[in-house]
């Protein structure tokens, strides 16, 4: 019953991700961290069979690195973007990856950006979106209370009210969940929503 959602706000990007590594009916850990800090300045939120997730977010962020490294300067958040869309395309019609991704952003120039890319390589810059069963609560309530420019406050405040929608109404619902965000000075992990502590 994974879950991955995000939005873009006044200055920042915001992705949040379910904790739970389940397979079948067992769940194997409650702290799994399925948002990857991409470079300093870019997140990759993922949902997918877990060898995949692993797997195909190494294979991007280790290229991502290797090519700031060749040439110098860090890809853009839309290069980026395009690049693992890319990756996804290529691998598609020979060992494909079961990978959505939330690909968040801060650019100098452009500011703040979220990216959807599906596992059939679908790629679209968005506002907000989302990953998953829980998907069917957060989008519902992204769309009645999100506004562009949201304070990052606000933006909390909507991702504490998406995470509630998803405990109360999904049957097997996450009960941990992880807040990262991007912005001017950096991609960082901002909170743990957690139900169920971490012994």
């Amino acid at each position: 019953m994974e879950c991955v959602f995000g939005l873009v706000g006044d200055g920042f990007a915001v992705i949040v991700a379910d904790t739970s590594a389940v397979h079948s009916i067992l769940v194997h850990k409650s702290n799994e961290d399925k948002i990857m800090i991409l470079d300093s300045h870019k997140l990759l939120g993922v949902s997918g069979e877990a060898g995949d997730r692993a797997q195909f977010t190494e294979y991007i962020q280790k290229n991502v690195h290797l090519y700031q490294f060749r040439n110098g300067i860090a890809l853009t958040t839309a290069a980026a973007a395009n690049f693992t869309r890319g990756e996804l395309a290529t691998a598609l019609r020979k060992n494909p990856y079961f990978v959505n991704i939330l690909l968040a952003g801060y650019d100098k120039d452009i500011g703040p950006s979220l990216y959807y890319i599906d596992y059939i390589a679908t790629l679209h810059k968005i506002d907000k979106g989302a990953f998953g069963y829980g998907s069917y609560f957060a989008l519902s309530l992204m769309d009645r209370h999100y506004h562009s420019g949201m304070s990052l406050a606000e933006a909390i405040d909507l991702v504490d009210k998406c995470i509630t929608e998803i405990r109360s109404r999904l049957v097997v619902a996450p009960p941990n969940f992880l807040i990262k965000i991007v912005d001017k000075d950096g991609a960082k992990e901002f909170a743990w929503r957690e139900s169920i502590s971490q012994a």
